[in-house]
């Protein structure tokens, strides 16, 4: 029989190269297109892929079918050429039902911290030696991928939001992490938004399936009061106070621990589950953790070994991650680009980092970000000694008229906040006030992460020359 052949639009990104990665381990002919070779669009073209940098009618030739990014429009030029050629063209929701058939299927939803969470339960069920298929929005650092065509039953997949790609997945079990307002060029006002969720939710097969919420977010407290008759609920948080309903799995005894991350013990209709030590910061990370032990359990595995497999875990590319220590400064890459996404990585930096100056450099990503949710992102920063802000990644949207952003940040609630149009202005300024001691975190969904490099191999010379 011979192999189907898959064209990606966009394979380099997160979205797509889950999906490619996946699909060329089940013996996929695979080729795909992008602008420029990203790291992930490497490593698939290490594997087997085959991947052309630029757009062009011919890319597509042979295909079967394509699968596009969210960014790429109806008159791209390999769209056009692909209906020309009577080609079926779909987009990830289009083709995840026939990616995830057969499969025992976990999603993992929520504005923040589902990339964390399902790399979690990736990583924990790969060591409990399930074998699962997974895809993850990053590389999970204990298996240096991001996707893979496990020889299991289960397939954890991190469910996207954006452009409503997560309503075409029909989980046994979906975790949702929080339920806050973002997107606003997919979504135009916050109840838009959450419908999206409740839609998602009833997507849950009837019957057997499972929604697994975090309670201590409001959110997706009112998510669960949508949608209680659809399936079978249970909720999760550290705190009782001020919830509607029982918790059914709780965290006790948090507490940091040695190394400035947090420790816990789940608990269940009073029953200890298991004691939980993490190896990467932040209370929103406990809450992940405990989010994908719930996860654990519900799948009838063992949550106590479970529990020592996410001591060992390392988290993901681009969250929270510690590129590297020069001279005594710290340089970390992370991913946030939601006020809420920055008030959390902050304070997880705090927490690992009580006595050191932080140092914050925030990327703002589009510009429908920034003006729906600006009074959120001007109070943001309170957990840095430091700001650094640089121009706006515009991604997929266009500069609005009359739009001065330099202006806006004078707006910023924090006695020190500093405006650096461009990555090398940034960089430059850095290398001008870091001293050791200092930790460094770039907050970006762009390409401010060249600033980390840029800061890191600067440092590193000045070390081997001194």
């Amino acid at each position: 029989m011979m192999k189907k052949s898959v064209h990606f639009i966009g394979i380099g990104g997160t979205g797509l190269s889950g999906i490619a990665r996946v699909l060329l381990e089940r013996g996929y002919q695979v080729s795909g297109s992008d602008r420029q070779m990203s790291p992930l669009a490497l490593d698939l073209q290490t594997a087997g892929a085959r991947v052309v940098i630029g757009h062009f009618p011919e890319n597509i030739a042979g295909a079967d079918f394509i699968i596009r990014s969210s960014a790429i429009p109806d008159d791209h030029v390999e769209v056009l050429a692909a209906r020309n050629a009577g080609i079926p063209v779909l987009k990830r929701a289009d083709f995840l039902p026939e990616l995830l058939a057969g499969k025992q299927t976990i999603a993992v939803a929520g504005t923040h911290g589902k990339t964390t969470a399902t790399a979690m339960i990736a990583w924990m069920l790969s060591a409990l030696a399930a074998d699962p298929s997974f895809i993850v929005g990053s590389v999970v650092e204990n298996l240096s991928v991001n996707a893979r065509a496990g020889k299991g039953s289960l397939f954890v997949i991190e469910a996207d939001e954006y452009d409503r790609m997560f309503l075409g997945i029909k989980p046994e079990i979906a975790l949702v992490t929080n339920v806050e307002f973002d997107h606003p060029d997919c979504y135009p006002t916050p109840e838009i938004f959450h419908q999206a969720f409740v839609e998602f939710a009833k997507g849950i097969l009837p019957n057997q399936g499972k929604l697994i919420a975090c309670a201590e977010d409001c959110g997706s407290r009112r998510l669960i009061s949508d949608v209680e008759k659809v399936c079978e609920i249970y909720s999760y948080g550290f705190s009782q106070t001020d919830l509607s309903r029982s918790l059914d799995f709780i965290g006790v005894n948090l507490s940091k621990n040695q190394i400035g991350c947090y420790s816990f013990t789940m608990v269940k209709d009073g029953m200890q589950l298991a004691n939980v030590a993490l190896s990467i910061p932040g209370r929103h990370n406990a809450l992940n953790a405990l989010g994908a032990l719930a996860v654990i359990h519900e799948l009838d595995l063992p949550v106590g070994k479970a529990a020592e497999f996410l001591h060992q875990f390392r988290g993901t590319s681009r969250r929270f991650e510690i590129q590297g220590v020069v001279n005594g400064v710290i340089i970390v890459d992370d991913y946030a680009h939601h006020p809420t996404e920055i008030k959390t990585a902050l304070a997880a930096a705090r927490d690992r980092f009580p006595d050191n100056r932080i140092i914050a450099v925030w990327q703002p990503h589009t510009y429908s970000r920034i003006l729906s949710l600006w009074d959120e992102f001007v109070a943001a920063f309170s957990d840095a000694d430091k700001v650094i802000v640089t121009g706006v990644y515009a991604a997929r949207e266009q500069t609005p008229d009359n739009f001065y952003f330099e202006d806006m940040v004078k707006n910023i609630q924090h006695p020190y906040v500093n405006y650096q149009e461009s990555i090398q202005d940034a960089s430059h300024f850095l290398l001008n006030i870091l001293k050791p001691g200092d930790v460094l975190i770039v907050l970006s969904a762009g390409d401010a992460n060249k600033i980390t490099q840029v800061v890191l191999q600067t440092l590193r010379l000045k070390e081997k020359t001194a």
